[in-house]
């Protein structure tokens, strides 16, 4: 009993994971921000200049916009901002808003983009990033008179425990308990696998061959996994099961690198060649998923977060409410995986001895 802690612990934190990662709510935030305002040809306004006043439809989530005293602004990087004039809220989660425009920007840029901040006590700060594009007609500094130079103060986050809002994301966000750890249990399996690789080959003692074949059938099966549950997140989130993008097509040719080494051991039956070969091929497709998966797509742009620029587990992706579930979900998923190997890796002793005797 004693020596199976780690296997409870592992059931312990992967019940933690799924209850507390699909029960804590997302944080309010901001869906998307339309024009009201009428151009000059009588339909919405397509373009934002300097100088003008337009009306915003904001979509809202998990909000509670209705029967609260709201405020908004509109957000330029931490230079200033310029608030609201009128706030009216449409349902619980729709409002419309309007803004007057400063005429002058305190920026050289002929685009400027600003950011929507909307407030209410209830819901804490929503937040949209480069909510809208204006083109600056006056690019003088000489009046800064409309823009509100202090910093927004009076905001209080919404109390509780909550997971943030990304417009993108939305409630899969919490494929980042899932998704995620999965790769990095199979990351820390093939790691293992290679280190008993080696000492098969240093010492050929059988028992290293059964631990690492068994640590890569199981990091394999992870490996699908996560390209699954990454396929089914990318639908929702780029509206496809899949891209040609190169972080995904680098990842499954690494897989299937894996796969062709379970596909040649099984068609070997002598069992001094099939270790040899196992444990070669071990070590060789290790050193290709390296450059596969984390060099390759660094090279080049991608959708996929880390990569090609794109940031990922930073400050934006990553805040401590999802810290609290990601961490743990690694050490949980890892201690599953080890513990299936380790029933394979009995099977396989028991399989091996039997096989000798016969």
């Amino acid at each position: 009993m004693r020596s199976n802690w780690w296997k409870f612990l592992g059931i312990i934190i992967l019940i933690y994971t799924v209850v507390v990662g699909m029960s804590v709510p997302l944080k309010p935030g901001i869906q998307r921000i339309d024009s009201l305002s009428i151009g000059e040809n009588g339909n919405h306004a397509s373009s934002i200049s300097s100088g003008e006043t337009h009306v915003f439809r904001v979509v809202g989530y998990n909000t509670n916009y209705a029967g609260n005293d709201n405020s908004a602004w509109l957000k330029l990087d931490s230079i200033g901002s310029v608030k609201a004039t009128k706030f009216e809220d449409v349902s619980t989660t729709e409002a419309n808003i309007s803004f007057n425009i400063p005429t002058t920007f305190p920026k050289r840029d002929v685009y400027q983009s600003l950011t929507l901040v909307i407030y209410n006590r209830e819901d804490g700060p929503s937040i949209l990033p480069d909510a809208i594009l204006v083109k600056v007609k006056s690019l003088s500094d000489a009046n800064l008179g409309e823009w509100t130079t202090s910093v927004i103060s009076g905001i209080t986050d919404k109390p509780g425990m909550q997971f943030p809002y990304r417009s993108v994301l939305n409630e899969t966000i919490r494929n980042t308990f899932f998704h995620i750890p999965l790769w990095f249990s199979m990351f820390i399996m093939l790691l293992i696998s290679i280190v008993y690789s080696a000492k098969y080959l240093r010492g050929n003692d059988i028992k290293h061959d059964i631990i690492a074949s068994s640590l890569v059938n199981v990091a394999v099966l992870f490996g699908i996994l996560g390209i699954i549950t990454g396929s089914i997140w990318a639908r929702f989130t780029w509206g496809t099961f899949w891209t040609t993008d190169v972080k995904l097509n680098m990842s499954t040719v690494a897989m299937l690198i894996y796969v062709a080494s379970l596909i040649l051991r099984s068609s070997i039956n002598d069992v001094d060649r099939r270790a040899k070969l196992s444990a070669s091929y071990n070590i060789f497709a290790f050193a290709a998923l390296i450059p596969l998966v984390f060099v390759i797509p660094r090279l080049t742009d991608s959708l996929h977060p880390g990569n090609g620029g794109n940031p990922a587990l930073g400050g934006e992706d990553m805040e401590n409410t999802l810290r609290m579930v990601f961490y743990p979900a690694i050490i949980g998923f890892t201690l599953l995986g080890l513990w299936m190997a380790s029933i394979l890796i009995r099977y396989e002793t028991i399989k091996d001895s039997w096989l000798s005797k016969k």
